[in-house]
């Protein structure tokens, strides 16, 4: 049984990573390439050396993402790697091979959807433990050796580039470079992180039970309570203090910041993004069954089973 849940899990991320080439594939052939548009990382380097010298991106790429996956080699799980690999030469066999038209002259049009593809692509390759562009393992090669932030190091990587760009070809040509860059970095985040977007809560109250019960009342998300021994603030010192963590999706943030100041004007909140979260009792965007599910358990005489 767990064999066959295993290759029908494989089956399914050779799938998903044959999807992901073909939209990355879709992005480029009938969108960028056609009419020079530049993307960041390994693939923006391709695509500027395939206009440079004339020799096809789909040679270009595969060369330029060795010393890459060299270092991922060293740096990152090396099936990762091995199936990075494949993709790539996958990428560029289908990039020869299609005969995509370009589907639009519009500027604004090519980058946008040019970007859209070519995140979802990249995204949904991440997502099923493969990398298309190299730059991100640099990122972490980088991070480890110099303790530099991953992200800023891709920053002032694709920094550079657009850069290069706009010397040698026109600043337009980069400037719908770096939007058609933010939309493929936004894409790739979208297809990682999901539509559903939280955030955390820290509140500390005088309140605290009543804070509780409206939380769980009026938001239906699950919450955990902390014992806090010692405290100070414009009031003073305050002692043995519930702290109350819990998260929600960002429709319902202005709503249970509402609920906090019905319940406690003076409550001290902390809110931090939250990247990933499972398990627990989460009130999804289109579904009210969590909170239904809460509320016949925890309000029997107005009190909290925590």
């Amino acid at each position: 049984m767990i064999k066959r849940f295993l290759q029908a899990n494989l089956v399914w991320e050779i799938g998903q990573l044959a999807l992901a080439v073909f939209l990355a594939s879709l992005g480029l052939k009938a969108f960028l390439l056609p009419n020079g548009f530049l993307d960041g990382g390994v693939t923006g380097i391709s695509i500027l050396l395939s206009k440079l010298t004339g020799i096809e991106i789909s040679i270009i790429l595969p060369i330029i993402s060795i010393p890459f996956f060299v270092i991922g080699w060293f740096t990152i799980s090396r099936k990762t790697v091995i199936r990075s690999i494949i993709s790539v030469l996958v990428l560029s066999l289908i990039i020869h091979f299609e005969n995509f038209q370009s589907i639009t002259d519009d500027k604004l049009l090519i980058s946008i959807f040019g970007g859209l593809f070519l995140g979802a692509g990249i995204g949904l390759a991440i997502k099923n433990g493969s990398v298309l562009d190299g730059s991100e393992i640099l990122g972490i090669f980088l991070n480890e050796k110099t303790g530099i932030s991953i992200g800023l190091i891709i920053f002032w990587f694709n920094a550079v580039l657009f850069l290069l760009a706009s010397l040698l070809f026109s600043i337009e040509v980069a400037m719908y470079s770096v939007l058609t860059y933010i939309i493929t970095a936004k894409t790739i985040d979208l297809i990682l992180e999901g539509f559903e977007d939280y955030v955390g809560l820290m509140i500390v109250t005088e309140k605290s039970k009543e804070m509780q019960i409206a939380l769980l009342k009026h938001i239906g998300q699950g919450l955990t309570i902390y014992n806090g021994s010692k405290g100070y603030g414009s009031q003073g010192e305050k002692q043995d203090l519930k702290i109350i963590h819990t998260v929600v999706n960002r429709i319902d943030t202005k709503k249970a910041y509402r609920i906090l100041h019905e319940v406690d004007t003076d409550a001290f909140v902390i809110e931090f993004d939250v990247n990933r979260v499972s398990g627990g009792v989460l009130r999804k965007y289109l579904t009210r069954s969590k909170q239904r599910e809460l509320s016949p358990t925890l309000f029997r005489n107005n009190e909290i089973d925590i």
